[in-house]
C-alpha cells in the first residue's frame, strides 16, 4: 500500500484540528458554526483518508470515537491518587460545624474561601493524559481500583483526545476527574427511541448513564447520548495550580466542558444561600442532582487538612432533602439479616422516588411499626433516606380503607421458627441460632463479597443452594467443597465448578483487611478492618485483645470495640476461624513499612505551614517508626513547627515540649 504524500498528510491533519474544533463548538459550547450536513462532509474525508491509510490512525483521531472491538472484560485500574469519597451535610448547622472543624485544622479564623458546584448523579470517571493525550479511563471503583473503561470514554465528544500543546509541555502527566451523565431531555428521548424498537427502556438518567457506560462493546456506548463534566484534577501540586478555580480554568480552556453553576464563595453564609438558590433552580436543570459539593478553594490548606479514612477533611456533600412520593402498601415481609436483626420491610405498589422506581421499603423495627401503625392497604408517603434508602415516613389515615387488619410483629425467626429475642436497650428483635439459614446465606454473601476474600462466581443464589443442600454451614465449609460436590448444583457444570473452586483457591491468600472485613462482626466496615489490621498488624494479637485496648485506638469506637470482643469470645466464631484455618486460609500479618527506627518511641505534633502538605511529614516520622498526634500534651515529644503557627504552640512552650523546624527533623533522620 502506497504511502501517503505530504499533501495528503497535511489535508489529514487539517481535517482532524477541524473536527475536533467543531465538537468543542457543538458539544461544549453550545454555539456550533457549520451545518450538520457540513460536518459529515469533514468527517466523511476523514473516514476516506483513513480507510486508504490505516497506518496514520491515531488514538486520538476523531475517528476512534466511534467504538473499539468489544471486549471480553474491563481490566482493573489501580489509580495513583486515590478517589474519595465525601462527608455529607444535611443542614445548615451541619455545615457550620463542618466549617468550624475546617478553621481548627488549619488554625485560623478567617473566613475560608470556597468552590460549590452541582452534585451531579452520574458516574464518575478519571481521565490519564500522558503528554497531551488520553490514554486511559478509569471508573471509580472502590477509590483505589477501578475498571478500564478507555474504549468507552473515547466514544463522549465532550472528553477531548489530545490537550493543547502548552498543556502537554507543562504538566507531561495529568489526570482529570469528572462525572459521565445522560441529561433528562437525552433520557427522555432514548427511552422513546428503546420501546420503539421494542427494547426495554432505561430506569433513570444516572443508571442510564452508568449502564452505557459498562457496555462491553464501545460501539453502544458511542449511540449513547452521554457527556462528561470535569470538576477536577487528582494532583493539587502541579505547579502553578494553587487553587480548584484554577486547576478548573485550566480544564475549561483546554476543551472540558465545566458546569455553569460551579461558584467561589467565603465563608458558611454564603455557601448556605448558594444552596438555597441551587435548591430552587434543581427542578429546571435538564440533569440530576442530589445536592452540592463544597470544597476548600485553596490547595494548599487541602494538603494541611489532609482526610480521615476513605474521605476528605477539606470538602463535604451538602445533600437535598429526600423527595416525597405516595403509594399504597400492600403488605409487610421480615427479612433477617447476618447479624440475625429481623428487619420489616414495606412491599409497595411501585412509584418512582427521586428518580427511581421504588416497589420496597424499610419500616426500621418494632417501635417505628408501632408509631406508624401500618396497615396493609394503606396510602403511605416514601422517601429515599439519603435519596438511597427507601423508607416508609408516613400513614395517610384519611385514605385507610375500611376493615384494615394491624400488622404483627413475629415472635418467632421467619427463617428457621426459632423464638427471637430484644436485648435490652435495643431497638431491634434478634434471631440468636446462629445456625439460622437465612443469616448463614447473609454472612457467606458478606464473607465471599468483593471487600471480603472477592470469591467471584459465588452470589446470593449459589449461596442460597450451598446451604439447602447441606454443603455449608458456615462460611470456613467454602474452603473445603469439592467438584464432585458442585457440579450437580443448578445451572453449575464442570467448568463453572472449576472456576469456583479455583477463586476459593486464590482467595485463601486474602490480605488481613478482607479478612476481619469477611467475618461481618457488627459495625467493621472496610475502614474499620484496614484500622484494625494497621493496629494490631497479625490477626492472632486482635483476637485476644481486650475491648478496652481497641477502643484507644482511633477510629474505633466503644460500641465496636465491645462486638469485637463479644465476636471471639463465642466458642462457635472461634472453632469457624480455626476451620478457615485448616481450610488453608493464611491469615496473612500486615507487617507496616518502615524507612528505619530512628523515631521509634517519639511522639510528634505539628503546626504551622511547612514547605510541603502535614500529610509529607507525617508519612515521613510514621515511616521510620515514630508517631503523629493531632494536639499537644505531656506525653508530646517534639512540635514540628512551621510559618504562621497557632495555638499549639503556646500549649507546647508551657508544657516545656521541645520545638523543632523541618531541618531539624531531617538531622534527626539523617543522625
Amino acid at each position: 500500500m502506497a504511502k501517503p504524500d505530504a499533501r495528503l498528510l497535511a489535508e489529514h491533519e487539517k481535517l482532524r484540528r477541524q473536527i475536533e474544533y467543531h465538537n468543542r463548538l457543538y458539544y461544549v459550547e453550545d454555539r456550533p458554526e457549520i451545518s450538520d450536513a457540513e460536518y459529515d462532509r469533514l468527517f466523511d474525508r476523514l473516514l476516506e483518508i483513513e480507510s486508504r491509510h490505516p497506518d496514520i490512525v491515531t488514538p486520538d483521531s476523531p475517528s476512534q470515537r466511534v467504538g473499539a472491538k468489544p471486549s471480553k472484560k474491563f481490566e482493573p485500574v489501580r489509580r495513583r491518587i486515590p478517589m474519595l469519597s465525601l462527608q455529607k451535610v444535611t443542614s445548615a448547622e451541619e455545615f457550620a460545624e463542618f466549617d468550624r472543624r475546617v478553621k481548627t485544622g488549619l488554625e485560623i479564623d478567617a473566613e475560608i474561601e470556597y468552590t460549590v458546584e452541582p452534585k451531579m448523579d452520574g458516574l464518575a470517571v478519571e481521565l490519564v493524559y500522558e503528554n497531551g493525550l488520553f490514554v486511559l479511563g478509569s471508573t471509580r471503583g472502590d477509590g483505589q481500583t477501578g475498571e478500564n473503561i478507555t474504549p468507552n470514554l473515547r466514544t463522549i465528544r465532550s472528553i477531548p483526545l489530545r490537550l493543547p500543546d502548552d498543556t502537554a509541555q507543562r504538566y507531561p502527566l495529568i489526570e482529570v476527574r469528572g462525572e459521565v451523565i445522560m441529561k433528562r431531555s437525552a433520557f427522555q428521548k432514548l427511552n422513546q427511541t428503546l420501546i420503539q424498537q421494542g427494547m426495554a427502556p432505561l430506569a433513570n438518567p444516572r443508571n442510564g448513564a452508568a449502564g452505557s457506560l459498562r457496555q462491553l462493546d464501545p460501539s453502544i456506548t458511542a449511540a449513547r447520548p452521554l457527556i462528561f463534566y470535569a470538576y477536577g484534577i487528582s494532583d493539587t501540586n502541579l505547579s502553578g495550580l494553587e487553587t480548584q478555580t484554577s486547576a478548573t480554568h485550566l480544564l475549561r480552556t483546554d476543551g472540558f466542558l465545566i458546569n455553569d453553576q460551579v461558584k467561589v464563595v467565603t465563608g458558611p453564609g454564603q455557601v448556605e444561600r448558594r444552596f438555597r438558590a441551587l435548591e430552587q433552580v434543581r427542578a429546571e436543570l435538564d440533569y440530576e442532582i442530589d445536592g452540592m459539593v463544597v470544597k476548600v478553594n485553596r490547595f494548599d490548606q487541602q494538603g494541611i487538612l489532609g482526610q480521615i479514612a476513605r474521605a476528605p477533611r477539606w470538602a463535604v456533600a451538602w445533600k437535598f432533602a429526600a423527595e416525597l412520593a405516595e403509594t399504597v402498601l400492600e403488605g409487610v415481609e421480615f427479612s433477617v439479616g447476618r447479624t440475625g436483626v429481623v428487619t420489616p420491610v414495606a412491599r409497595l405498589r411501585p412509584v418512582r422516588v427521586s428518580g427511581v422506581t421504588v416497589s420496597n421499603a424499610s419500616l426500621h423495627n418494632e417501635d417505628q411499626m408501632r408509631q406508624l401503625a401500618v396497615r396493609a392497604g394503606d396510602t403511605v408517603v416514601v422517601r429515599r433516606a439519603g435519596d438511597v434508602i427507601p423508607e416508609v415516613v408516613e400513614v395517610i389515615l384519611d385514605k385507610r380503607p375500611a376493615a384494615t387488619k394491624k400488622i404483627i410483629f413475629p415472635k418467632a425467626c421467619p427463617s428457621c421458627q426459632r423464638p427471637i429475642i430484644r436485648p435490652e436497650g435495643e431497638a431491634a428483635w434478634r434471631c440468636i441460632n446462629i445456625a439460622c439459614p437465612a443469616q448463614v446465606e447473609a454472612r457467606l454473601f458478606h464473607f465471599a463479597s468483593k471487600p471480603g476474600f472477592d470469591i467471584e462466581g459465588l452470589g446470593d443464589k449459589l449461596a442460597a443452594q450451598l446451604i439447602s443442600e447441606g454443603l455449608v454451614k458456615d462460611p470456613a465449609d467454602l474452603f473445603f467443597l469439592t467438584k464432585d460436590q458442585l457440579v450437580p448444583l443448578e445451572r453449575m457444570g464442570d467448568k463453572k465448578a472449576r472456576n469456583l473452586l479455583d477463586n476459593i483457591e486464590r482467595s485463601r491468600q486474602a490480605e488481613l483487611p478482607r479478612v476481619i472485613y469477611a467475618l461481618g462482626i457488627s459495625g467493621v466496615g472496610e475502614s474499620a478492618a484496614q484500622v484494625l489490621a494497621a493496629h494490631f498488624e497479625r490477626f492472632e494479637a486482635l483476637q485476644e485483645a481486650s475491648a478496652d485496648e481497641m477502643e484507644s485506638i482511633p477510629g474505633i469506637g466503644p460500641v465496636i470495640a465491645r462486638n469485637i470482643a463479644a465476636f471471639f469470645d463465642q466458642p462457635p466464631n472461634r472453632r469457624m476461624v480455626e476451620k478457615l484455618r485448616a481450610g488453608g486460609v493464611q491469615f496473612p500479618a500486615l507487617v507496616a513499612h518502615r524507612g528505619s527506627s530512628r523515631l521509634a518511641g517519639l511522639t510528634f505534633v505539628i503546626t504551622g505551614t511547612l514547605s510541603q502538605p502535614r500529610n509529607h511529614f507525617k508519612k515521613l516520622i510514621e515511616d521510620n517508626g515514630g508517631k503523629v498526634a493531632g494536639s499537644v500534651s505531656s506525653a508530646t515529644d517534639y512540635l514540628l513547627c512551621g510559618n504562621d503557627p497557632g495555638s499549639k504552640l503556646d500549649k507546647a512552650g508551657k508544657l516545656e515540649v521541645e520545638v523543632i523546624d523541618e531541618d531539624r527533623l531531617r538531622r534527626m533522620l539523617e543522625d
